[in-house]
């Protein structure tokens, strides 16, 4: 026998005509739909009055019941997953799933439609060449300050969701590690009635903030580092540590002194000579 397939079906982030209609058909034939909330995903299939057996597939059960997936599907049953909005993995346990399915060579099939990040990316004028997607930040703080620090450093485009209950206190933590002045699009209610993408400065955001509740999952597009003050503050960090320290440093990794200077002085922005004379008054 041979084993069925899995379907992530993309389904809508909030106006119910943005599902396509090769997801409804889909839903339509398999065996079985996985739902990361069965009462939400039901209001959807009733509305295009789709009939089939649910269950609950969420972050609180995705390891025990991707097993219990995988063996229906060894069995050939076909069996689609649904998020409560968008496409499934994408921040999302149906990633653990497809994972489980591929280690044992079942077939994943992914059929696209609404996404969240890329929706917001689009409307929010950030440049889109280049972007990361980070997702919920981590809830432990020594790895939430981890990933800030990365992102403090970061050129591309950076995409995070937050739930409106944590807006602030995550506006404040970028506020302080990227700088007031580093531009942010909010994107909230995206597709439905009352849509908002509000440009904004990240000092700005954290004002506005402070006087208006904030309401309905949130999309946050920043804008990257931008490289040249990104040399420039590279550089600024060189300029604070001592000269002959600095060459030291790279004499410890094996370099010659010749290179070692080279190194310091593309560092600092100076030639090499000027090391070497900066060095000599300094002895």
């Amino acid at each position: 026998m041979s084993a069925g397939i899995l379907y992530l079906c993309a389904t809508p982030i909030g106006n119910l005509g943005d599902i396509t209609q090769r997801v409804l058909d889909t839903l339509r034939v398999v065996d079985l739909i996985a739902a990361e909330d069965t009462r939400n995903s039901l209001k959807l299939l009733n509305h295009y009055e789709i009939r089939k057996p649910l269950t609950s597939y969420h972050e609180h059960n995705k390891y025990e019941k991707a097993e219990e997936l995988v063996s229906r599907l060894q069995r050939g049953e076909s069996i689609a997953v649904i998020s409560d909005a968008g496409t499934p993995a994408i921040s999302d346990p149906g990633e653990v799933l497809a994972a489980r399915c591929i280690e044992q060579g079942i077939r994943v099939t992914s059929l696209p439609g609404a996404c969240a990040l890329i929706t917001a990316l689009t409307m929010s004028g950030m440049k889109a060449r280049r972007f990361c997607f980070e997702g919920f930040l981590p809830a432990d703080k020594k790895e939430r300050r981890r990933i800030l620090e990365q992102l403090s450093q970061e050129e591309r485009t950076m995409i995070l969701y937050e739930a409106p209950h944590h807006l602030r206190e995550t506006l404040r933590e970028l506020d302080h590690t990227l700088g007031s002045e580093r531009r942010v699009t909010l994107c909230r209610e995206l597709t439905k009635k009352f849509e908002e993408a509000m440009p904004f400065t990240l000092g700005q955001a954290l004002a506005y903030y402070g006087e208006n509740e904030p309401r309905g999952e949130y999309v946050l597009v920043l804008e990257g580092m931008d490289p040249a003050r990104k040399e420039e503050s590279r550089r600024q960090s060189f300029q604070e540590l001592p000269l002959a320290e600095h060459v030291a440093g790279y004499e410890a990794q094996g370099l010659s002194r010749k290179d070692a200077m080279k190194r310091a002085a593309a560092d600092r922005g100076v030639t090499k000579r000027e090391v070497y004379q900066a060095l000599l008054r300094e002895e």
